[in-house]
């Protein structure tokens, strides 16, 4: 059975949630599918999907395997396009959202010079922190930073993402410096709304049993919360409480001292930098192009350092 196949296959049951739904998108019996992840699951000698009667979960392993899936799936989809399209040119007009802050710095600029190598392809950038639905709102793909909510599309992580609590030395000489995440019940938090993005809350790595630790979330409260990470970079400045912001939008203001790092000993592991477009068997060249071009210029060792954020 061809190895290539019961990946794709793994993907597409993981993705839309059922053998039944991905064998239907392939227009092959059910029982096809149920035999691919089968064999999968058997070369490997891991569990990947836990079936009952009424739904598919991941295992560990296998959401683990299915972000290397999809990555390799994506990667084999780009070099395929890079032979196979010769003279052909990337035309058309592609639609591009990302978070509003993250966007302006490290969207936006690179937009021009990927016009410049495509001139026949035309561009529209959507800036907003909210989740946008890229198949019911037409965009091609989408950059997302954090944590990715359960989803049907692919995404190919093109950059780590470290978070960190963060406040003005005014403000913790007023309220106090926290110690433990625990008390930051006892500050004024600035957050974002829940329709934006970051919807799992604040996340630290905790003590667990054994010496261990596992990665945690919390919900912090406080007067002030906005749907604009711009806003809320731009109150704790001003002093109005803790933010919990990634390196890209504070390391300038902690260098200065304007801000200062809090809960260091509890920071949790990098998230990633996403890009994110849906599942199709031809994906268009356009697209295809931009997913190489940010990734190329995300794993270049001057963009981050060049744009504010060092690595």
């Amino acid at each position: 059975m061809d190895r290539l196949k019961q990946l794709e296959s793994f993907v597409a049951i993981a993705s839309r949630g059922s053998l039944t739904a991905a064998a239907k998108a392939e227009g092959v019996a059910p029982a096809i599918m149920g035999r691919r992840l089968d064999a999968l699951e058997e070369r490997l000698g891991v569990k990947l999907l836990v079936r009952t009667t009424r739904k598919l979960t991941l295992t560990y392993e296998g959401a683990a395997f299915l972000e290397d899936c999809q990555r390799l799936l994506a990667e084999l989809a780009s070099v395929e396009a890079s032979v196979s399209a010769g003279g052909i040119k990337a035309t058309g007009h592609l639609r591009v959202t990302a978070p509003a802050g993250f966007g302006r710095r490290h969207v936006a600029p690179l937009l021009p010079l990927y016009h410049a190598r495509h001139p026949e392809v035309t561009i529209s950038l959507n800036l907003s922190d909210r989740l946008v639905d890229l198949a019911g709102e037409g965009y091609d793909c989408a950059i997302r930073v954090g944590d990715l909510p359960d989803s049907s599309l692919v995404s190919v992580r093109v950059a780590d993402n470290r978070r960190l609590c963060v406040a003005t030395p005014e403000y913790l000489r007023r309220r106090g410096i926290p110690r433990h995440p625990s008390e930051l019940s006892q500050h004024d938090c600035l957050t974002l709304s829940s329709e934006a993005s970051q919807t799992r809350g604040w996340a630290f790595r905790m003590p667990a049993a054994a010496g261990s630790s596992e990665v945690v979330y919390l919900k912090p409260g406080g007067p002030l919360d906005c749907s604009d990470g711009q806003v809320l970079h731009d109150w704790c400045q001003q002093g109005w409480g803790i933010a919990w912001r990634s390196t890209w939008e504070v390391e300038a203001e902690i260098a200065a001292g304007r801000l200062v790092e809090v809960l260091e000993d509890f920071a949790a592991p990098p998230n990633g930098i996403y890009v994110m477009f849906q599942q199709r068997k031809h994906l268009p060249l356009r697209v295809r192009l931009w997913i190489d071009f940010v990734k190329q210029q995300y794993e270049r060792a001057d963009f981050w350092k060049k744009n504010g954020v060092s690595r």
